[in-house]
């Protein structure tokens, strides 16, 4: 009898581990343990949350890699560059697109496809599907609100050339941030003779450079310019912060404003296939849009159904520019940019 409920004692035992085994990662059907490495170059106050609610709800521990505001996509882009024989990280999430293209091209990131990126917005997806753009924000215009009406702010960039302008005009440095790519964009809209005439028309207006996008914000709230070019998430933090800032989308020529989205790709030979894969799908979601439209950043959505529930954060006349174009022309513009502005 001693022995009969020893086993049966064990087998109940065996039982509740299997049941406690299963419970702890969500049964037959749960995402996998383990962890997942992003680099990210969205600001971390934004990013950190979300990555926070995939690790609850999948159990899969987030280790992720930030850099600072001036270097911070430039400075991922080199470390996965360096890293290629032996990747480090899973996942690029970026705030841009341009460089995550050039990563694409180098053969450093991997192809992603599922059912929801099948019919993924045109012009926002790479044909092999190596990256995805979502979230979207805005180049702008911010002028202080004490000192520019906002009849008077400039509307386009060839605005800014105006000699009224002179010494009021402040813009992050085309090494930083988003502000490469933006002039990339000038190169691929209108070629690189009338780009060059517009980046030797702002160094004529003495455009002061700042460390990055939110540093020019700064400078035109501080007073120490009156305009600067930015994105929309910067104009937001200094509204927020209660500072007198507004902004206007800036148009190009005859185009519309410059979106750029975020991109979300996998990192080819990284060390967590799977849980990247899930991480993927999990940031490429509908609900992350609607997250990042009521975060204080105000993305725009790039799905349907989630844009129809943020139309005060619609960009309804987008800069039909071509990324792929503009990600062939980056390296060249940043040095143009840099030698005539500095």
């Amino acid at each position: 009898m001693k022995n009969g409920l020893t086993l049966a004692l064990l087998v109940v035992l065996g039982f509740a581990a299997v049941a406690s085994t299963l419970a702890g990662c969500g049964g037959p059907t749960a995402l996998p343990a383990g962890e997942v490495v992003v680099y990210s170059s969205v600001d971390q106050d934004g990013s950190e949350p979300i990555l926070a609610q995939f690790e609850r709800e999948t159990g899969i521990r987030v280790l992720a890699r930030y850099d600072t505001e001036s270097t911070k996509t430039v400075s991922l882009v080199e470390r996965i560059r360096a890293e290629a024989a032996r990747p480090a990280a899973d996942v690029f999430w970026s705030n841009e697109v341009f460089h995550t293209i050039l990563l694409a091209r180098q053969g450093l990131l991997d192809s992603y496809k599922s059912d929801a990126t099948a019919a993924w917005p045109a012009g926002l997806a790479d044909a092999q599907g190596r990256w995805y753009g979502f979230a979207l924000r805005a180049r702008v215009v911010a002028y202080h609100t004490g000192r520019v009406s906002a009849a008077e702010a400039p509307a386009r960039i060839e605005d800014l050339m105006d000699a009224k302008w002179r010494g009021r005009i402040a813009m992050a440095s085309p090494e930083s941030g988003t502000t490469g790519g933006h002039v990339a964009c000038w190169f691929a809209w209108y070629g690189q003779e009338r780009a060059e005439q517009i980046l030797a028309g702002l160094k004529a207006n003495d455009v002061r450079l700042a460390a990055g996008n939110s540093v020019a914000v700064r400078l035109v709230a501080s007073g120490v310019a009156d305009v600067c070019l930015t994105d929309t998430d910067d104009v937001y933090a200094a509204q927020r912060n209660g500072w007198p800032v507004a902004m206007k989308l800036v148009r190009h020529g005859d185009g519309g404003a410059l979106a750029i989205p975020n991109t979300a790709a996998m990192i080819k030979g990284g060390p967590h296939p799977e849980q990247a894969r899930r991480l993927m799908a999990f940031l490429l979601g509908e609900e992350i849009e609607r997250t990042l439209a009521r975060s204080d950043s105000h993305n725009t959505p790039v799905h349907t159904s989630v844009a129809k529930e943020f139309p005060d954060y619609a960009l309804p006349d987008r800069l039909p520019v071509d990324y792929e174009k503009a990600a062939d022309s980056t390296a060249a513009a940043i040095r143009a940019a840099t030698k005539i502005l500095k």
